[in-house]
């Protein structure tokens, strides 16, 4: 095995699983908590048509980061928005019967809407539960969406997805 390897095997296995990552404390200003429930049974969170646990937590971190961000625009300061992602089915999949050299593909057709399953309780500052509730995002018609903002994102669906629902879910909270 080449030194280069060895090298990117050790720093891969060095990595903290995203199962791990999932029970960290949050950072003390944090509006926002996210964690993946099993996210080894989730649908659909890979790079190619076999996969990588490392690049499924890669993506798994991208999306915890984009809750995190979207927390800090719609939950009002002092809250605690915790969220549980118990499935994820990223837009499209692979199609490996058009050849060996489409395993690492992912061809998004209206056929394959993103999906996020999950739960979540929003706190005030004082620990009152002000929302809370269980939701099954999904969008088929995220094809007919014009997504100027995530145009290059390969997660421009699901972000999409995200934020969509922060203003969906916590536009009157944001209001009071």
């Amino acid at each position: 095995m080449k030194p280069t390897m060895l090298l990117v095997a050790a720093a891969l296995a060095a990595m903290p699983s995203m199962q791990a990552a999932s029970q960290a404390t949050p950072a003390p200003d944090a509006r926002a908590e996210v964690a993946f429930v099993s996210p080894d049974k989730f649908t659909d969170v890979r790079d190619s048509y076999t996969g990588s646990e490392s690049a499924r937590d890669a993506t798994l971190e991208q999306i915890r980061e984009y809750f995190v961000e979207q927390a800090k625009r719609f939950v009002p300061e002092g809250y605690k928005l915790s969220v549980s992602v118990t499935d994820i089915d990223l837009a499209g999949d692979f199609e490996p019967w058009r050849g060996p050299n489409w395993d690492d593909v992912r061809v998004v057709k209206d056929i394959y809407p993103p999906r996020i399953t999950m739960s979540f309780r929003l706190t005030d500052s004082t620990g009152k539960v002000v929302k809370e509730g269980k939701r099954d995002l999904r969008d088929l018609a995220f094809m007919m969406k014009i997504t100027t903002v995530f145009r290059d994102d390969p997660l421009r669906h699901e972000k999409t997805l995200i934020s969509d629902w922060f203003r969906d879910e916590f536009r009157d909270i944001r209001k009071s």
